[in-house]
């Protein structure tokens, strides 16, 4: 076995919002040709039929206003463009027509194919670079938020493809659960921001407060520290607040908040970790978000396992059921260790939120037969800590 993996302890996922590979990290491809990232000729018709090139204009703050739609129906616009025939294909040609449908101006609805020069996410795009990117990695089905962050500690949104509050079914337990009740037993947590910014996992999770709960400052003082957990999720600040230090300012990248406070947020996740230099050799950070947002991305959803679920006509908005036997749109994925080769470029496969309780569970517990079909095909991602040596040649981020 590799040393990194020999003597991985720490699991780190922080999980963003709302943003597609692409519009986040799609000019990576001019620099390094295996990135399947953006030619600049890539478009979609707009509704008169012209066609709306990718352009790398996007902007921090107030250019996705209103807020793109990302719930099922409008992603199978995007994903279809409008064909709704049984033997559809997956094209990618419906983004502009979408955003069209939230102000009716068709000029404003080319910006759904804006993307971010490099220059601009210095930290998304020096971590994309210098540790592994994702060629592949997939929101979990093609709608909004809280179904498929559910993939992300379930291994399954139990037939949800909403944003309705959903409750959990036997037998499926969440990795945390899985993890606490272990023999050995680990220890897990999710890191919210603040009260105030709450989590997103309250629903099913919060009967188990504060065995599984902390904020933000929290997670600080443990990586300090050495106490982390063994595996834990880091949620960013979903609003615009007051603190006790002032105004906060929502880092989620959510359109429309502020893309640079999300890069703020992101570089000290991963110098929280660094900075402690046990923590940094022992833990694997990765950075994802949860879906696309309803933003451009070229690549289109490959098929996938079925996870034992389906959402009704009704359920889904577009009168045809779902069998969750496809995957939503490509986002934005990064592995930090200094156990992986600098410049990984991971391509060839296909990784989805189901992957990360597949990867936790196979760490650190193994055989565990009580998961869903997806998951237990999900590809894992800890091979990817390949190296014989550490690196000594991670960046810094001065935040």
């Amino acid at each position: 076995m590799p040393p990194g993996l020999d003597n991985l302890k720490h699991i780190v996922v922080l999980m963003m919002e709302n943003r597609s590979f692409d519009h986040m990290l799609g000019s990576l491809k001019a620099g390094d040709a295996r990135i399947d990232g953006l030619t600049g000729n890539e478009s979609n018709p707009d509704t008169t039929g012209a066609p709306v090139k990718v352009a790398p204009l996007a902007e921090f703050q107030s250019q996705l206003d209103p807020d793109p739609d990302h719930h099922f129906p409008a992603v199978d616009l995007q994903i279809f463009g409008g064909d709704t025939s049984p033997t559809r294909v997956a094209n990618m040609q419906g983004f502009v027509k979408s955003y069209f449908n939230q102000q009716r101006d068709a000029s404003h609805s080319g910006k759904i194919m804006y993307y971010f020069p490099k220059e601009k996410l210095p930290v998304l795009t020096t971590l994309a670079t210098e540790f592994a990117v994702f060629n592949g990695w997939f929101s979990s089905i093609p709608g909004p938020t809280i179904c498929n962050r559910a993939f992300a500690h379930y291994g399954t949104s139990f037939g949800q493809v909403s944003m309705d509050l959903f409750y959990v079914k036997e037998p499926y337990k969440s990795v945390y659960e899985r993890l606490i009740a272990a023999n050995p037993a680990h220890t897990a947590k999710i890191y919210y921001y603040d009260p105030s910014s709450s989590t997103m996992e309250i629903v099913n999770l919060l009967q188990h407060q504060p065995q599984l709960f902390a904020t933000y400052d929290q997670f600080l003082a443990d990586c300090k520290s050495g106490t982390l957990p063994d595996y834990c999720f880091v949620e960013p600040n979903y609003n615009d607040h007051d603190g006790d230090t002032g105004e906060l300012i929502a880092s989620d990248q959510h359109p429309d908040h502020n893309v640079q406070a999300g890069e703020l947020f992101i570089a000290s996740v991963y110098n929280a970790i660094k900075q402690n230099p046990t923590l940094w050799q022992n833990t694997a950070l990765l950075i994802v978000y949860d879906e696309h947002g309803g933003i451009y991305d070229h690549v289109p959803p490959p098929a996938c396992t079925p996870d034992g679920f389906v959402a009704s006509g009704s359920d889904t908005g577009t009168g045809a059921e779902f069998k969750f036997d496809r995957l939503g749109v490509r986002v934005p994925a990064i592995l930090v260790s200094p156990w992986v080769p600098k410049g990984t470029v991971v391509s060839g496969r296909v990784f989805e939120h189901a992957s990360i309780p597949a990867t936790a569970t196979e760490h650190f517990i193994g055989d565990y037969d009580q998961r869903s079909p997806r998951e237990k095909v999900a590809d894992t991602f800890l091979d990817l800590l390949s190296l014989s040596t550490m690196r000594t040649d991670a960046p810094d981020f001065d935040v």
